[in-house]
């Protein structure tokens, strides 16, 4: 997996998924060669690897051997993880959207990587239990309709869609949208507390947190749910209640396309697109697999790319949580991971790592136009994450 040796780095993810559902173990080397997996050879693989046109290499049992033996030696920052089992994987999205609306529904379809698509009926029948893993779509769930009101409030997309998010929300049993896109984020915050994996990019990192931060406080002005905002709302919030971020400012401004102080896209005045790059941090294998798993890459520097919500403001992030990747001009975090009871999160922002700066009604990404994407290979990274055998903590 190494950007010399390996021709498409976003199927070999799906080829190594393919493996595992057929009940047979991978061990993944971490930071060995990019990231490489360690297959069980076998004809049916090795055909299937040419088919999908992924790279590999043939080992004996002792040349396997004494790379394992390379890795597990403490002068090296490196560690072979057990693959064991593949997740279930749900992506939140409405039913109306295509695979190509979202960088993460791209790179499971690319990759061979079968998922099945959620939303809110059957995340409030209470369906996420069914799986191991689940991404949210760009999503708004505060129920301010994306904030796109400025701007395309007059567009027949917006309207249809406004009403498309109330009539669901009515057959739901809601007066508000608002206060249903909040029950939803209860019961994925719940999914997560009891063990679940969940990824999330562009405005459902931060929207998904205030929605959290907001319960049972409406922040939402009349054009959004018909009825004013609660006076002092910002006062209101319950940080507590977050995953990721604390302290943040609310955008209370109805025609700003910003949720909140959280985003940095209107901050990266200093941040010209020919040097937007991110740097991913370096962890320790041995001490630290879970950030080096989702950290694995063919390249510590990786093209940066926008979207609603592209980064992270530093001081707002909480301390529990890591910062993976990070640009150092604008000193934002892009790429963050933490824990919340037994499960696990991980927020990337931008929209499209392939997509510079996509906008409503832009053409889609063509993988095969970039199947080695480092930006893409992160998405990747945490679909296996959780196939991963947990190993008690050192102490």
């Amino acid at each position: 997996m190494d950007a010399e040796s390996q021709e498409n780095h976003l199927k070999a993810y799906g080829i190594t998924f393919w493996v595992l559902t057929k009940q047979q173990k991978v061990q993944w080397l971490l930071n060995y060669r990019g990231g490489s997996f360690l297959l069980p050879d076998g004809e049916n693989i090795r055909r299937e690897c040419q088919i999908r046109g992924v790279s590999f290499e043939i080992l004996s049992d002792n040349q396997a051997q004494h790379i394992l033996d390379e890795i597990g030696s403490p002068s090296q920052n490196q560690e072979a993880v057990i693959l064991e089992k593949a997740p279930k994987i749900a992506v939140y999205s409405p039913k109306t959207n295509q695979p190509w609306d979202d960088a993460v529904t791209m790179a499971l379809t690319y990759a061979e990587i079968p998922y099945m698509t959620v939303y809110d009926e059957e995340v409030l029948g209470d369906k996420l239990v069914l799986y191991d893993w689940l991404h949210l779509h760009h999503e708004d769930f505060t129920g301010q309709f994306g904030k796109f009101y400025g701007a395309y409030r007059a567009a027949p997309w917006y309207i249809a869609g406004k009403k498309e998010a109330e009539d669901l929300a009515s057959k739901l049993g809601y007066t508000k949208v608002s206060e249903e896109k909040r029950d939803v984020a209860l019961k994925i915050r719940n999914f997560v507390i009891g063990g679940g994996f969940m990824f999330a990019m562009c405005s459902a990192t931060d929207s998904f947190d205030i929605a959290l931060a907001a319960d049972g406080v409406d922040i939402c002005e009349p054009m959004f749910d018909n009825d004013p905002s609660d006076p002092n709302y910002q006062s209101r919030l319950d940080y507590d209640k977050t995953f990721a971020f604390t302290n943040f400012i609310l955008e209370r401004n109805p025609l700003q396309y910003e949720f909140s102080s959280i985003d940095m896209t209107n901050k990266r005045g200093e941040v010209p697109k020919e040097s937007d790059y991110f740097t991913l941090m370096d962890f320790s294998a041995k001490w630290d697999p879970v950030p080096t798993m989702l950290c694995q890459n063919h390249t510590a520097l990786v093209k940066g790319f926008m979207g609603q919500t592209t980064a992270f403001t530093r001081n707002e992030i909480k301390p529990t949580v890591l910062v993976l990747g990070e640009n150092k001009i604008n000193g934002e975090a892009r790429y963050i991971h933490g824990i919340k009871g037994k499960g696990f999160f991980t927020f990337y922002g931008g929209h499209d790592p392939e997509d510079y700066q996509h906008r409503v009604g832009d053409p889609k990404t063509e993988l095969e136009l970039h199947p080695n994407s480092p930006g893409y290979r992160l998405i990747l990274n945490n679909v296996l994450f959780p196939a991963a055998r947990k190993k008690k903590q050192k102490t």
